[in-house]
């Protein structure tokens, strides 16, 4: 045998790196091994990168500084499965850092992370892929992401995974998934109710609540309670409910219910199956706060359905409701009183509390917490409303007192709650008065004032309903109540503008308080709102013509009509037609104006206005508010200047007074002949009487400023001795005839003696009426002329004078405004040849008074326009 030769042991090549062992303690090292090819040396940097991060948050912010974030997202599609594994587990622990997550979506990376989710992949890999979508769905941007690339069906697949881990962080990004519409009805698309409801039978509570949280979320869609209806999702939810091992899951489950009880079909469901019952039992017995709040939660969901209600009608649920308002927890009671205000649809629920409920809810109103006493004062409102038996129910239970406090509520939701509940309350008169008596009208001060416009709206309707008598709008006057009531009237908000223009028709009731809303404006702003197509409304024209009513002159000018129960006092003045958003200027600027050639203004005056002696001295000329010549020709020139008596008028309307000086004109004229007799008759009388003649014309002469010479003046209208002596005497030759036809009649003839007799048609145009009333102007000074200085007058003046004193006798007339200088008085007669349907009185009819052609002639009117063509 040959020698045994020793084989040589062959060197390495010379090309190839000696393997080397390195331990780093540094984390930057680590990071930069990341960027290595070799697949072992990825793998145990990822694995140290885990155990570091793991360690806090601190460690998670050191490595996004260091730049491992973006070379990891590489490894996500490594070929090397532990790589892979590796890295995954990274980013679910580093998906929790805020900024981590920011830079994730910044690179895209989810759909590579939803690639791990695929059935081949390992548990580990399923288990951390679903972590870090888990905490990037939590941010709406990654949940548009994780959905766009398809994200949802693979985590419903992985429901159903044996690893719990899986399930819980699946289920964790599925409930915030379906936050969004959109994900909601793509996972109805999916199927996803079974495998959701499977997980309510896990083992591990955290997961069952995660399901419960995402089934109350997804059931606010009708679809998807229906899906879980057919797949016995109730049957579910109520075995948890009579689990008492669950009662951590109670809340939640009894929030899927409630919304489930929106669907009649669910409702009847769950009554023919006993589990409704079982459902009000639990919350009427139940100790937990939360548990019995939720419970209420669903009967007020439920509740708005009409049929729900019949059945919880059935199931006596206000009993149920009334037990949950004795609740030691203010949540359980808000949640029973907005479940009684559901409820209160049903009739018969609405009689129920009338006993039992409004008395607990008027202590509610007490409660120091303001949302108990919002959600009392809103069952309360809903209770009373359309039925006065429940307010009268609360009045006696001592509500007033309470509901008037909430009233300075700091929820506006509460004020406004409170003023309906008044509101409806005042609807009856004992109520009402008891109201007053408590300071309302200081008390809705504040929430007119307020800035909700839903408060603005109730306030004002309380106004409404309150302010119906003398003594209330007073009180609401003297608090300052009306000053923000007007400023209602400009709202934007159509629901306030409509119920202030209603209060503010209620308040225009007596004379003090209409004028003084006419002070702060509610007239010019209510013509303005009327002026517009869009803000006005039917309360705001009746509010305008209410206040009107109170101001006859701009009524008049504005819409050229009077109604019978329209009443001319002292102080009316016609100025003619205005138009629309004009503003008819104030009698005494009329006066102060200067004669010129605009229509005369005519004045309605019954008043005397005696001066203090120390007014009347060193003045040759007198006038309204300006010196005029004392003219003779103001005197009186009829025959009725041989009378022994004159005639003195006080400020009111009443019978003159016998004085037996030297006689007062009762009549005024300018263009009568009898003027310069009246000169040559004064000239042979003594020096004494034509001193006691100039001194009676200044007393009768036109507005002084009584107390001139003081600081303080007082200016008053022209006063007109004429229209008083007519005053005087159609109350004393008219007035007693007891036929109204007569009445009507004699009147007309009456005011046509005095404004020149009859005028046949043919010789109207000869009747130099404005030559007569050029001539008034220019003695007075002044474009404003007494109605009984006009000696000449056509239609429109005798139109006034016939209405003035229809109203002092009480004949009903209107007074209106034509064209043309155009004017009439209609009158209501019965007609004796015509009965009435019920073969009873005479069917009244109207008429058009002649005043101008046959004074006294009454036309009656069948086509308005027809018939003033042939008469006027």
């Amino acid at each position: 045998m040959g020698k045994k030769i020793k084989k040589e042991v062959e060197p390495p090549p010379k090309d190839v790196f000696d393997p080397l062992m390195i331990e780093s303690k540094k984390a930057a090292t680590v990071v930069l091994m990341l960027n290595s090819p070799e697949e072992e040396i990825l793998a145990k940097a990822c694995e140290a990168i885990y155990k570091f991060a793991l360690k806090g948050e601190e460690n998670k912010t050191t490595l996004l500084e260091l730049g491992a974030v973006e070379p990891l997202t590489k490894l996500l599609t490594h070929e090397d499965k532990i790589v892979r594994r590796n890295a995954t587990m990274i980013f679910g622990i580093l998906a929790s850092n805020n900024d981590v997550k920011k830079l994730l979506r910044e690179l895209d990376v989810m759909n590579s992370v939803i690639a791990q989710l695929a059935p081949e992949e390992e548990v580990v890999i399923h288990e951390f892929a679903s972590l870090c979508l888990a905490n990037m769905s939590a941010e709406y941007t990654s949940k548009v992401q994780i959905f766009e690339h398809g994200g949802l069906e693979p985590l419903i697949r992985l429901l159903s995974s044996p690893d719990p881990d899986v399930k819980k962080n699946s289920m964790e990004c599925i409930y915030n998934l379906v936050q969004d519409f959109q994900c909601r009805t793509t996972l109805q698309e999916l199927n996803a109710i079974p495998p959701i409801l499977d997980l309510l039978k896990s083992e591990y509570p955290v997961i069952q609540l995660l399901a419960l949280k995402t089934l109350g979320v997804i059931t606010n869609d009708k679809e998807s309670r229906t899906m879980l209806r057919d797949n016995q999702g109730l049957d579910h939810l109520i075995k948890i409910l009579e689990t008492k091992e669950l009662n951590d899951l109670h809340i939640e489950a009894l929030a899927v219910i409630a919304n489930c009880l929106e669907d009649m079909d669910t409702v009847v469901q769950i009554q023919q199956t006993g589990g409704l019952k079982k459902l009000l039992s639990f919350a009427e017995n139940s100790t937990i706060p939360d548990i019995q709040k939720n419970a209420a939660k669903a009967i007020t969901k439920a509740a708005y359905d009409p049929e729900n209600r019949k059945l919880f009608h059935e199931q006596e649920v206000e009993k149920c409701l009334v037990a949950l308002l004795g609740s030691e927890n203010d949540g359980t009671k808000i949640a029973a009183s907005q479940a009684i205000s559901a409820m209160c649809e049903n009739s018969g629920s609405k009689d129920f509390f009338n006993n039992q409920g409004i008395p607990q809810l008027i202590q509610l109103l007490k409660s120091d917490n303001e949302e108990v006493r919002e959600a009392a004062a809103l069952a309360l409102a809903n209770l009373t409303t359309c039925n006065p038996a429940n307010a009268n129910a609360a009045a006696e239970a001592d509500g007033i007192d309470p509901l008037i406090n909430v009233l300075s509520s700091k929820r506006d939701g509460a004020i406004a709650n409170a003023a309906t509940v008044l509101t409806n309350m005042a609807m009856q008169e004992p109520l009402r008065l008891n109201i007053q008596n408590h300071d309302i009208m200081h008390a809705i001060i504040s929430p007119l004032r307020s800035a909700n416009t839903v408060v603005q709206s109730k306030a004002a309707l309380a106004v409404t309903a309150t302010a119906c008598d003398v003594e209330a709008r007073t009180e609401l006057r003297n608090s300052g109540g009306l000053e923000p009531l007007v400023e209602l009237l400009r709202s934007k908000n159509d629901e306030v503008r409509k119920h202030a223009s209603w209060a503010v028709m209620v308040c225009a009731g007596d004379e003090l308080t209409a004028n003084e809303l006419c002070r702060l404006g509610a007239l010019d702003i209510l013509e303005e709102v009327n002026l517009s197509g869009t803000r006005k409304n039917k309360f705001s024209e009746a509010a305008y013509n209410k206040l009107l009513n109170n101001n006859l002159s701009l009524k008049y000018s504005q819409t050229g009509y009077l109604s019978s129960s329209n009443i001319i006092n002292d102080g009316f003045y016609d100025c003619g037609r205005i138009n629309p958003g004009t503003k008819l200027l104030p009698l005494k600027e009329l006066c102060l104006q200067e004669p010129s050639d605009l229509r005369a203004v005519l004045l309605i005056n019954s008043k005397s206005y005696v001066s203090p002696p120390s007014s009347m001295e060193d003045k040759s000329d007198v006038g309204y508010g300006r010196s005029i010549s004392s003219s003779s020709s103001l005197r009186r020139s009829s025959k009725e200047k041989t009378k022994k008596n004159s005639y003195h008028f006080s400020a009111g309307f009443g019978s003159p007074i016998e004085d037996k000086s030297e006689p007062a004109s009762g009549r005024n004229t300018v263009l009568s002949k009898s003027a310069t007799k009246e000169k040559g008759w004064r000239k042979g009388k003594g020096k004494k009487e034509e001193e006691k003649v100039k001194e009676e014309e200044e007393v009768m002469a036109v507005p002084k400023f009584v107390g001139e010479g003081s600081s303080d003046k007082e200016w008053c209208p022209p006063s007109d001795p004429d229209f008083s002596m007519y005053v005087y005497e159609v109350t004393k030759s008219i007035l007693p005839i007891t036929n109204i036809k007569e009445q009507i009649e004699d009147l007309a003839k009456y005011v046509a003696e005095k404004m020149g007799g009859k005028i046949p048609k043919e010789k109207l145009p000869d009747f130099s009426w404005e030559l007569h009333i050029s001539e008034l102007k220019f003695q007075l000074k002044s474009n404003v002329i007494p109605i009984g200085h006009v000696k000449k007058g056509i239609f429109y003046h005798r139109a006034l004078l016939f209405k003035a004193l229809a109203d002092r006798i009480g004949i009903g007339c209107s007074l209106v405004r034509g064209e043309y200088g155009r004017a009439w008085n209609e009158v209501m007669l019965q007609n004796e040849s015509r009965k009435g349907v019920t073969g009873g009185l005479p069917a009244p009819e109207m008429y058009v008074v002649d005043l101008m052609f046959h004074p006294g002639g009454l036309m009656k009117l069948r086509s308005r326009e027809a018939d003033l063509y042939r008469f006027l």
